[in-house]
């Protein structure tokens, strides 16, 4: 089974304290789904239409197990969390096999 990367790029952040709660519930229940955090904060450097807006690079054992842990209860509580404060685009894309 291949390992996946769950990659979350934040477009617009729209209010600071609804992304705070999104934080404190979206790290554990990520952890507890098995996720890995590889890299989140603001990039170093953006290309082409890339911006410097926050994203995060979160790796899984597998496709599988990253989309239950983004429909899992305890993610979601985090979504609900965030609402309106940020626009997102979350990808899950499975690994290159070794």
């Amino acid at each position: 089974m291949a390992r996946a990367y769950w990659v979350n790029t934040f477009r617009e952040i729209r209010d600071e304290a609804k992304l705070d709660a999104y934080v404190a519930l979206a790290g554990p229940a990520i952890h507890a789904g098995g996720g890995r955090f590889l890299a989140r904060g603001n990039p170093a450097a953006a290309f082409e239409s890339g911006t410097t807006n926050r994203v995060a690079l979160i790796e899984f054992d597998s496709v599988e197990q990253a989309v239950a842990t983004y429909e899992g209860p305890e993610y979601q509580a985090a979504v609900e969390a965030l609402g309106d404060g940020a626009v997102r685009d979350i990808r899950i894309i499975e690994a290159i096999p070794d």
